[in-house]
């Protein structure tokens, strides 16, 4: 178990098992998010076929000790990278994904914001930021701070939305600040100091999927946003696929993105980005 007690000046143990912050500090995630993608989290494809890339591109660039997943919502990823034998920390500010990703089985769990955490600087060996940046108002005060944090040789993982051309409703539901180019991206890091190690797009057969249901409408002004009650069947008409036929051909689509992550080669476009880099 990570001794969180040596690398933090603000955690405490409390009764449930987590350790949580002494102090808070606010979060812009809305606590129904996490419980939405809790319902779907375990039969979504786009859930799963996220998490098959995060850990190939973490078995060809390891992480030099333990990962502190960082707003990592309801543990999906923390506990799959735990089921491959990494040692891992969630870091989610919210009380129900925190409780959520308990249930799950994620051993280490924090219920914390980075800021709050109090991680002393240069303590930590990795860090994951799934689908977490593109909600930072300032990502580079963000990526700074990351920085700050890893001890030198450290690793950061990261996945983000990808392209400005996709924006859409979605967007604005789920609380992004925006969508990241592959250029705009590497220099965010770059210019924090980090060497980036790998870059790559992946869910490169969405594009097509998220310009016609998404965009368009977006565009045309006939996008709504769903009622919050009803965001979890939403989200499990996009994340759950019923056809066997169509199952089939996405497992072929996305083994070809995996097969390419193994083999360290990078795909220029996608609907996502997943980046690791280095702190030297």
């Amino acid at each position: 178990m990570i001794d969180l007690a040596k690398i933090s000046t603000n955690l405490e143990p409390a009764p449930d098992g987590q350790w949580r912050s002494k102090t808070s500090s606010a979060i812009s995630y809305p606590d129904w998010g996490n419980e939405a993608c809790f319902q779907v989290e375990d039969s979504s494809f786009w859930f799963r076929h996220r998490n098959a890339c995060i850990l190939e591109a973490m078995k060809q660039f390891p992480p030099p000790g333990p990962v502190f997943d960082v707003g990592g919502g309801n543990g999906f990823v923390a506990k799959g990278m735990q089921d491959a034998g990494l040692e891992v920390a969630l870091v989610e500010p919210g009380v129900t994904g925190a409780r959520n990703a308990q249930r799950r089985g994620v051993q280490s769990v924090i219920c914390a914001t980075l800021e709050s955490a109090g991680f002393i600087p240069g303590s930590l060996t990795a860090v994951g930021l799934f689908d977490v940046v593109e909600h930072i108002e300032n990502d580079h005060k963000f990526i700074t701070m990351i920085w700050n944090q890893l001890r030198p040789g450290g690793r950061v993982y990261i996945t983000v939305p990808a392209y400005n051309a996709l924006w859409s409703q979605e967007d604005f539901d789920a609380g992004h600040q925006r969508r990241y180019g592959r250029r705009g991206l590497h220099d965010l890091l770059t210019q924090a100091g980090f060497w980036v190690d790998f870059l790559t797009g992946f869910f490169q057969f969405l594009g097509p999927a998220i310009v016609a249901g998404r965009v368009l409408p977006y565009r045309l002004g006939l996008a709504k946003s769903p009622d919050p009650t009803s965001v979890g069947s939403h989200m499990k008409q996009q994340h759950v696929i019923q056809s066997s036929v169509v199952g089939k051909v996405l497992t072929w689509l996305q083994q070809r993105e995996t097969t390419a992550i193994s083999a360290r080669r990078e795909l220029r476009s996608g609907a996502s980005w997943l980046l690791v880099a280095r702190k030297p």
